[in-house]
């Protein structure tokens, strides 16, 4: 009966990070300095993977495949939490709210195939040498990526179809700088059981299901390695996977926190964190991760800087 008298709403409103306008400044500053250098560094991924010869590999390919998803997956959310650290009252649609439900976690799944496809691609090169090329062949490469994107996006499409069709009632407020599950259900003016049942399941069989096919390809690559004779062999074939693995680590493990447990209230301020930590930070640190330790990549930014400096040079012309 509660629920029944209180006001339908098509807006949401995000809650304050705080209630300083010095501290939202700061906030601003923060993460649009941290956005800007998220989608420098994976754009120059793409391009360095996209221009330079060398790295027309399946490893490199599905790198670059997962710096879009990156490029795509912040621009999702960071943009509004941007916006709503400048204005007085950070406002979302309804409609615009479930949108975003929708492509947020559409761009998750598709990074979670990515980073499994990934996963598949070390045992073949590690497990399976000679027959590297046959496995990951360039149409199989093109065939598994487009079904890495076209599965990510499918899986939330019926959850979302749920949501869209439920109404929301006063109070209105998000706690959360997104439109998560979670945040989304509390508003509900109706019971959500159903739909929070059917996002639990798929969540947690996505999740799960890419992280056993992950782990089941890094087992059979540690017994590959540890069948190895020569040390410097092993030292190689693990260099090769442990920027993939601190990937993966980093990201399973904060969204196992995050959505494969049951629905139940909460406590909203360290959902927030961690939720900053995946779907901020994160994107920041894989082509870090994938460049630091990566001499094709450092030597492919180099020969891309020699050639910009030569046009550049070149369009000057004699002084």
């Amino acid at each position: 009966m509660e629920r029944a008298n209180r006001t339908l709403v098509t807006e949401f409103v995000f809650v304050r990070f705080s209630n300083s306008p010095r501290l939202q400044l700061f906030f601003f500053s923060l993460f649009l300095l941290v956005y800007l250098l998220s989608l420098v560094g994976n754009a120059l991924i793409v391009l360095i993977v996209t221009l330079d010869g060398r790295l027309h590999t399946p490893m490199y390919f599905f790198i670059s495949n997962l710096s879009l998803v990156e490029l795509w997956y912040t621009t999702v959310t960071v943009p509004k939490m941007l916006a709503n650290f400048l204005s007085p009252q950070g406002v979302i649609s309804v409609p615009s709210c479930i949108t975003q439900y929708y492509f947020f976690f559409a761009l998750a799944a598709t990074e979670l195939f990515i980073l499994t496809t990934m996963a598949f691609d070390r045992y073949a090169a590690i497990c399976r040498p000679l027959h590297y090329p046959l496995l990951l062949s360039p149409h199989l490469c093109l065939t598994l990526a487009g079904v890495c994107w076209c599965m990510g996006f499918l899986c939330p499409m019926f959850p979302s179809f749920l949501l869209a069709k439920i109404s929301f009632c006063t109070p209105n407020e998000i706690n959360h700088f997104f439109c998560d599950a979670d945040q989304i259900f509390r508003l509900s003016c109706t019971d959500t059981y159903t739909i929070q049942a059917v996002g639990y399941a798929f969540s947690t069989v996505i999740i799960l299901g890419a992280l056993v096919l992950t782990m089941a390809s890094y087992a059979q690559i540690l017994a590959t390695i540890l069948a190895m004779s020569s040390a410097a062999a092993q030292r190689k074939a693990f260099s090769t996977c442990a920027a993939h693995l601190s990937v993966v680590t980093i990201y399973f493990g904060t969204l196992i926190f995050m959505y494969v447990r049951p629905a139940v209230k909460y406590k909203s301020d360290s959902n927030k964190i961690v939720a900053i930590f995946y779907s901020v930070i994160t994107p920041l640190l894989n082509p870090l991760i994938y460049t630091l330790r990566n001499k094709d990549v450092k030597d492919a930014l180099k020969v891309l800087s020699l050639q910009i400096h030569k046009r550049c040079h070149s369009n000057r012309g004699p002084q």
